[in-house]
């Protein structure tokens, strides 16, 4: 049983390894969480909004939207996908289209789900052949 375990830290090593080969491509994923000022109410935040052309610039077009969700009571989160050399058009497009109405984080993102599925998978198969 230990050794099996050891088997299957080692095949995750290895997965994380490959995923870590497998992402030399020019993109990045950032997640921005916009948190909106809350001595605003929705119709200043929207007039803000508008005026700075929030909806024509956010995001920048080489910027493709993976989730945009509303975080009740704080605001929103945006997570995109961008090549790495967008990077600055990106940061311009939040200061000139989002600020003003939200308060901004960033966060470098990336997607873990398929290195789970797959480790989930590998660990299935040493269970069944232990059988």
């Amino acid at each position: 049983m230990k050794r099996a375990s050891l088997f299957v830290i080692f095949l995750m090593m290895i997965q994380i390894a490959a995923a870590q080969e497998d992402t030399k491509n020019d993109s990045i994923m950032i997640t921005i969480m916009l948190k909106h000022h809350q001595d605003k109410n929705i119709d200043e935040l929207i007039e803000i909004r508008e005026k700075n052309g929030f909806t024509e610039n956010f995001p920048p077009a080489a910027a493709k939207v993976v989730s945009w969700y509303v975080m009740m009571g704080i605001g929103q989160v945006v997570t995109v996908k961008i090549p790495a050399s967008e990077l600055r058009a990106l940061n311009i497009s939040v200061e000139r289209s989002v600020w003003g109405a939200f308060s901004t984080e960033f966060f470098p993102t990336y997607d873990l789900h398929p290195t789970i599925l797959e480790n989930k998978a590998k660990l299935n198969a040493i269970k069944n052949d232990q059988q």
